[in-house]
């Protein structure tokens, strides 16, 4: 996984574009490291992508 991949994943989650998942898999990453990637960023995790996340793992 790049960078550049990852960054192009988040990009496409907060356009609406992509689902966690979806970013997930198009970063190659798991969706845990996708909302921490989110979260670093100052990006809001959708509310209906909460359901599906193991906040354990993610802190």
């Amino acid at each position: 996984m790049s960078s550049r991949t990852l960054t192009a994943a988040l990009t496409l989650y907060r356009s609406g574009t992509l689902t966690l998942e979806g970013a997930a898999k198009h970063g190659d990453v798991s969706t845990a490291k996708v909302v921490s990637a989110l979260r670093s960023r100052g990006i809001a995790v959708r509310e209906c992508d909460h359901d599906g996340v193991d906040e354990r793992r993610i802190n």
